[in-house]
């Protein structure tokens, strides 16, 4: 049974040469500064501890890779901290409680993975061992990972121990589904949302990871790697280290589509100006040439979608950039606010249409681009006002 407190603590093991570790666990944040995004919940919890006002429960809730048990594993270290804390109440990462943790060797901070141990067994078993007192810390904290996976009764036995846990236990939950926690659990935490990371955000990380590890990457693989990243750190740091790990220390643009089969947004972009444009003659061309250079022609009718998304809502209203902050960079968006205006909205909207079922239909059709081609017809020669 100890297996259920200490798998994940195994899973990160940092006695191993930091130079093996894969890039998301090489540069995990070690202070709170250090998290990208997710400003309101760090200035919280740092107050929080600042002013001796630690919950006893917490629930993260929020995409992948946002940086739920990051904070999670800062907000154990600071309250854990042997040294007294800074002015920014920072963990020091140089006492024993800090550098436990950071090796994944604390005895006091325990981390369950709900969706391996979801039954009232394993919640029982850590109901029962939470009355012991720390090993060597003042709290010990109890980080519950995918949380909504539990089941109902495992949710009931989890209940009672946030109902009245020890004074030395503090819990922080964490989960993708919010709307899969039941509400008498939720009302029993200080809740926090992570949103997604912008793209901005993403392309700056993966700029000074890259510059660490002495890679030199254009600025347009790094976009396309945060564009596939889809708001989480986690995931473009991930892709990062698979282009770097099958290529050499230059990573172009070429390479990033090889590597990870994405589109590249210029050729998306060009495409959709002659949608704006109505020159069908050309965008037929613009497909077969796709198709003879060897495009995914799914992958590109995929991205086209997206694409067509954006342009819509902003479309709709300049100020929903902020909407799409975590697929497009400022210059991106800006280039399709004005394509966005050689349109009506009745227009994109049909053109949005045509290509999701062209999308759709691409996958069983013998020859890839014939939908693309019957969708770019389409829009030539029916009325938008047959939406």
């Amino acid at each position: 049974m100890g297996l259920l407190f200490f798998a994940l603590m195994c899973y990160d093991n940092f006695t191993m040469n930091e130079n093996n570790l894969v890039l998301y666990r090489k540069y995990r944040p070690k202070t709170f500064k250090e998290v990208v995004g997710q400003e309101y919940t760090i200035r919280t919890l740092t107050n929080a501890v600042s002013l001796g006002r630690v919950a006893h429960a917490y629930l993260f809730a929020g995409p992948r890779g946002t940086g739920k048990t990051t904070v999670a594993r800062l907000l154990a270290k600071a309250i854990n901290c042997e040294k007294s804390p800074s002015s920014n109440y920072e963990p020091c990462n140089k006492c024993v409680s800090c550098q436990e943790i950071n090796e994944a060797k604390s005895l006091d901070l325990i981390e369950v993975d709900a969706a391996s141990n979801r039954g009232i067994d394993e919640i029982r078993e850590l109901r029962d061992k939470i009355r012991f007192a720390p090993t060597r810390s003042k709290h010990k904290v109890y980080i519950i990972d995918e949380v909504h996976m539990l089941t109902k009764e495992a949710f009931n036995a989890l209940l009672k121990t946030l109902e009245e846990p020890p004074e030395h236990a503090i819990f922080v939950l964490a989960t993708t589904e919010i709307h899969r926690v039941p509400a008498t659990v939720l009302s029993r935490c200080q809740r926090f949302d992570f949103k997604k990371l912008t793209l901005g955000q993403i392309v700056s990380r993966l700029k000074d990871i890259a510059l660490k590890e002495k890679v030199e990457a254009e600025q347009e693989a790094l976009e396309l790697i945060g564009i596939s990243a889809d708001g989480s750190m986690r995931d473009g740091e991930s892709l990062l280290n698979q282009v770097i790990t099958l290529e050499d220390k230059i990573i172009t643009l070429k390479e990033v589509q090889e590597i990870l089969g994405a589109t590249d947004p210029v050729v998306v972009e060009g495409f959709s100006k002659l949608l704006a444009q109505k020159d069908i003659p050309e965008a037929l061309k613009f497909i077969n040439k796709l198709a003879q250079d060897g495009y995914d022609i799914h992958q590109f009718t995929k991205a086209l979608v997206g694409y067509l998304r954006k342009v819509l809502i902003l479309k709709i209203d300049a100020s929903l950039a902020k909407v799409v902050a975590s697929e497009m960079t400022e210059e991106q968006i800006k280039k399709s606010l004005e394509l966005a205006t050689q349109f009506e909205p009745s227009e994109l909207l049909k053109i949005t249409k045509l290509f999701i079922e062209a999308e759709n239909e691409i996958k069983s059709s013998l020859i890839p681009q014939l939908p693309l081609e019957l969708a770019v017809v389409e829009i030539d020669t029916s009325p938008t006002s047959n939406i």
